[in-house]
């Protein structure tokens, strides 16, 4: 019964007073507040000063006045428990407006009867009754509050509640205060910082806590029970990543950080707190792009995405979406992503015309047919093969894909005057050292040699091709950090291939604004690479994922070296070094230095790599990629053999069974 009784009135506290209430609340302190006057007068006086007749009108002007001022001011509809200095300069500026209101009335009946003859003094009681109407509205307010401060102190911080710390002390972290205070989760316990004036030890009653090594963070988390660290800018949590959010996740706290500005979810505004999230301690600033050129070059255009179900493809048909683009063709064999991402934008994005086509391409006619209907103007081309170990183990597959796809699907570019294809390749292209690498590589020489032959004239078409190089794009599908995460969730252990293995990294949003920068650019048929920071340690990727799991590396979760996997090297070739690109108008964003090819040489020894791979030649096909891209060396793979000078190593045997396998 007495939980029943707790429930119900937890409920009820809980809720906000009808506005309805309040007026009457109002309305009532304001004629009381007029009644008191006369009533404290006369106390003073030690006499009756008011006459029948005057108490009578001074009431009924007073009922007046207050219905009116409270009717226009709304005052009635300020939250009660959010009460702030700014609220109460409106119950004065309402007060004030209250007693002007019944000054006029007053003075209007003195003149029309010539019977109140209280003169300047009347002056006096409106002041008064001003100081006594601020007094009831506010002062009950004040008591209310605190009663509901003090019911929630006593019966709303059971111990399942976490207590959190606050990071900072600047006007954004003391804006949650309400919020978290409440929370049927969370409740403040004060403030963390780690730079701190002598003077400083409290805000809004709040303790104030200064943090200068994990030691000194640990002993507050044990006082004080501690369970969680909130950071309430992106801002500020970039500025501490490598400090509070290192040492509070080393003392097993949760860490978190309020939505930012532009974090959307179903096409709406996110509010609240999330996780940290290990994108946002990775240790590099995102590349900032031109949001407006971009719109100008989308802008009403038909816009052919393949690969459009995938995770780059389908981020990329999200951001193209805000961007006012006619039409959007999203171009996949994958049915029920293709199918999914068909009904989130009928939900979210209604206002874009979309056509979703089951396609693979691989497959000329249906290209044909995609390119004939719908005419794109521009082509993100984003279907590709990209897992390395698997497609060290399908070579052939590996080429058909990301090089036949990629050359019908610009050959149909130049046959249907498309304006602009751009390619997404990848940092596996550099000096590559597996299959997958390497097929990039040589659909990157197809496009370039494509649209150089086309800008010396020597082939008639109008399309300028733009290929795009960039790293490991987390949360992407199969990538490391989703890997990662189920591997935590089910108790680990967390495997990583070789303990020193490095890799750039970048969102996919990122990633997609890229993309679609170089779009947007003057540049043409030239690669683009991009200024990635510095190459993130998997094994501290992995160390980092667990810490802000709540978990202790090596004793909650194991983290266990696989090995090498075939095809991998330990460290990507950095993308943007000055002594082998060239700058463009954006500091980030520069043009590598390739070896061009002939058209006709590329077109020739690219259909003959196809003929083999669709012949299932494997030893051939990988052969024919090494002589296409000299520069091709595998690592831990079957295929080092290849590398080998002629005549060293002869092959069949095991030899060829190995690759075969």
């Amino acid at each position: 019964m007495t939980e029943r009784l707790n429930k119900t009135l937890n409920r009820a506290i809980s809720g906000y007073l009808d506005t309805r209430i309040v007026f009457a609340m109002d309305f009532f302190m304001s004629v009381m507040a007029s009644i008191l006057v006369l009533a404290l007068v006369d106390v003073i006086s030690d006499s009756s000063v008011f006459p029948y007749r005057f108490r009578l009108i001074w009431v009924s002007v007073s009922i007046i006045s207050t219905i009116l001022v409270i009717g226009t001011s709304k005052t009635y509809r300020l939250i009660i428990r959010y009460t702030t200095l700014k609220d109460v300069m409106s119950f004065v500026l309402a007060g004030l407006t209250k007693e002007g209101i019944m000054g006029v009335a007053l003075f209007i009946f003195g003149t029309a009867t010539g019977k109140l003859v209280f003169g300047d003094r009347i002056v006096g009681f409106l002041l008064l009754d001003l100081a006594m109407t601020l007094f009831l509205i506010v002062g009950v307010r004040i008591i209310m509050i605190e009663a509901y401060n003090l019911y929630v102190s006593k019966n709303r911080l059971p111990a399942n509640l976490t207590k959190v710390l606050i990071a900072g002390t600047s006007a954004k972290s003391v804006s949650v205060l309400d919020r978290f205070f409440n929370s049927g989760h969370y409740c403040v316990t004060g403030f963390v910082t780690t730079v701190m004036e002598n003077s400083q030890r409290s805000v809004s009653g709040y303790p104030v806590f200064r943090v200068d090594s994990k030691e000194s963070l640990s002993k507050i988390v044990r006082s004080e029970s501690i369970g969680a660290l909130l950071f309430t800018t992106q801002d500020e949590l970039e500025e501490e990543k490598d400090r509070l959010v290192t040492y509070a996740t080393e003392c097993g706290l949760k860490v978190f950080v309020t939505y930012g500005l532009n974090e959307y979810k179903d096409g709406k505004l996110r509010t609240g707190v999330r996780e940290v999230r290990i994108e946002d301690v990775l240790g590099r600033d995102e590349i900032v792009t031109d949001p407006e050129a971009m719109k100008m070059q989308f802008k009403d255009k038909a816009v052919l995405v393949t690969g459009a179900a995938g995770s780059i493809g389908s981020e990329l048909c999200r951001q193209l979406a805000g961007f006012g683009v006619g039409s959007l063709i999203f171009y996949d064999n994958a049915e029920t992503p293709l199918h999914n991402l068909r009904l989130e934008f009928e939900d979210k994005f209604k206002y874009v015309a979309i056509h979703p086509v089951i396609g693979d391409v691989r497959m000329e006619n249906r290209l044909d047919y995609v390119f004939r209907k719908f005419r794109p103007d521009i082509v993100f081309h984003a279907a590709a093969y990209k897992h390395v170990p698997l497609m060290e183990d399908n070579p052939c597959e590996a080429v058909l894909v990301n090089d036949y796809g990629t050359m019908k699907v610009a050959d149909k570019c130049v046959e249907y005057g498309v304006e602009k294809m751009v390619m997404i390749s990848t940092d596996k292209a550099v000096n590559p050292t597996n299959v997958m690498g390497c097929s990039k590589r040589i659909a990157e020489i197809y496009v370039q040699s494509l649209g150089l032959a086309i800008e010396k004239g020597e082939i008639e078409g109008r399309t300028k091709f733009v290929t795009t190089r960039f790293g490991n794009v987390l949360g992407s599908n199969g990538s490391v950090i989703p890997r990662f995460k189920q591997q935590i969730e089910n108790g680990g252990p967390v495997t990583v291939t070789h303990p020193d293995i490095c890799r750039f990294f970048m969102t996919i949003p990122e990633a997609c604004r890229l993309v679609m920068e170089a779009a947007s650019s003057d540049i043409s048929n030239r690669i683009c690479v991009f200024d990635m920071g510095r190459p993130v340690k998997i094994a501290d990727l992995a160390k980092k994922m667990i810490l802000l799991s709540g978990y202790k590396p090596g004793e909650d979760i194991e983290i266990v070296y696989t090995g090498l996997r075939p095809g991998e090297k330990l460290y990507e070739e950095v993308l943007c070094k000055s002594e082998d690109t060239d700058p463009t108008s954006h500091d980030r964003v520069r043009i590598a230095r390739v070896r061009e090819y002939k058209y006709e040489d590329a077109l020739a020894l690219l259909k003959e790599l196809c003929t083999l791979a669709n012949q299932s030649d494997i030893i051939s096909v990988v052969r024919h990629m090494k002589s296409m891209v000299p520069e091709f060396i595998s690592k831990n793979s079957v295929y080092e053999q290849l590398d080998v000078p002629s005549g060293k190593k002869k092959w069949g045997g095991v030899q060829n069974r190995l690759i075969y396998k």
